[in-house]
């Protein structure tokens, strides 16, 4: 009796456990279900907006044609015709950002007038204000892609109170191309580096985009107490001619900040067509490796000959960057270089033996891709400099094709 009772409460539990199973995979088709149709309804409303955009850009191709005609007028330019519909405005306002990225001066500042005349630039202030990030974010990126300069402060606030990610980007973008004081951008770029990412180059990109003075603000972050902001400043430098900077990066190559110190010395090196003999041996010995690294790698394009015996010790240190610059410094560095290295291949051993032949061997392989008369030149010097040293090689005879081997017994 008991073990009919038992079983028939061990069949009801497993049928109440199936139910429930049944259920929850009922559910789960379900949500499934309800997330493609949601997915299908999204789509078909993506290309229903863009169909109404591109509508939209063919009924207003007139006023866009005028607006490019009459830049050149000295009157304001004329507001777009007609009661627009929100997507409408947005089309328009689309095209003004766009023609701001690509002009620049009188241009530039007509389309920028133009989009606060058309209220576009107080519409987006007004929805920086909203309840929702996502209508924030989009008002954020209209008003730096306008250039709205009174946005900066509520900007600014956006940025010191979001989490690291990548929207951030968004806003601190604007936040440079609408400043219209340096303070400004390097208040951006100070609360964009809090957050501890190695991010200096993608920062320096963000700075550039300024319309202020770039030298100006380089002196200004090069000055600064805080390493990430001059490191920014240092790599910013990058392609850009700015003779005043360069009394403060004489003085940043002996900064304690091996990250700034190992940068300031990357731009001293490639902006100094001379070197003092006792600036070479400084920066030679320097305690961080990317110093030794840079400064080797640099004495080859400089034509230092005179630092010949400096690299051929590094083919000896003990990091493995700073032996391959000095060894390809000294490749580069005529027949006096590489018949040093040739020298540190024969005789020397261990690390530098190694980096020298590696070197050498790199070297002897790149008789094809010398096509200038110059360059044969110099590479057949290097070959019978090898030659001397290690002895010829017999090459292989190649057949050329096409052509029928001449000679050979004929007594047969």
């Amino acid at each position: 009796m008991d073990d009919s009772k038992s079983w028939r409460e061990e069949t009801a539990t497993m049928f109440s456990h199936l139910i429930v199973a049944y259920i929850f995979i009922f559910i789960c088709l379900g949500l499934i279900g309800l997330g493609i149709i949601l997915l299908f309804l999204m789509k078909i409303s993506q290309n229903k907006e863009q169909q109404l955009r591109e509508m939209y850009e063919q009924k207003h191709h007139d006023y866009f044609v005028y607006i490019q005609t009459h830049l050149e007028d000295e009157k304001a330019l004329r507001l777009p015709p007609g009661k627009l519909k929100p997507l409408e405005r947005r089309v328009i306002q689309d095209k003004y950002m766009e023609w701001i990225e690509q002009f620049k001066g009188e241009y530039r500042a007509k389309m920028i007038q133009l989009c606060r005349d058309a209220g576009l630039v107080e519409e987006d202030l007004k929805a920086l204000k909203s309840f929702r990030y996502g209508r924030r974010l989009g008002a954020a990126y209209r008003l730096g892609g306008m250039r709205a300069g009174e946005a900066v402060p509520a900007l600014l606030q956006m940025l010191q109170k979001g989490k690291y990610n990548s929207l951030l980007i968004i806003i601190a973008r604007s936040i440079a191309k609408s400043a219209q004081r340096p303070e400004d951008v390097i208040e951006m770029l100070r609360t964009l580096l809090s957050h501890g990412k190695p991010i200096h180059h993608l920062a320096a990109d963000i700075m550039l985009e300024t319309g202020l003075d770039t030298s100006g603000l380089l002196m200004k972050l090069l000055d600064d107490q805080d390493p990430a902001l001059v490191k920014v400043g240092l790599v910013a430098m990058w392609g850009q001619a700015v003779p005043e900077v360069m009394p403060v990066l004489g003085r940043l190559v002996g900064s304690e900040e091996k990250d700034v110190r190992a940068e300031a010395v990357k731009l001293y090196l490639s902006s100094n067509p001379t070197l003092k003999d006792e600036t070479i041996v400084q920066l030679m010995s320097d305690r961080n490796w990317e110093v030794r690294a840079a400064a080797a790698k640099a004495l080859g394009p400089l034509h230092a000959a005179g630092s010949i015996p400096l690299l051929v010790k590094a083919l000896q240190d003990a990091n493995w960057k700073v032996r391959h610059s000095s060894a390809e410094s000294l490749a580069a560095l005529g027949e006096a270089g590489f018949e040093a290295l040739c020298q540190a291949a024969l005789s020397g051993a261990g690390i530098q033996r190694e980096a020298a032949l590696q070197r050498i061997e790199l070297v002897m392989e790149k008789k094809q891709e010398h096509s200038a008369i110059e360059q044969m030149v110099a590479y057949n010097k290097k070959r019978l400099i090898h030659d001397r040293y290690f002895g010829v090689k017999q090459q292989p005879i190649k057949r050329m094709p096409g052509i029928a081997a001449v000679g050979g017994d004929y007594t047969a």
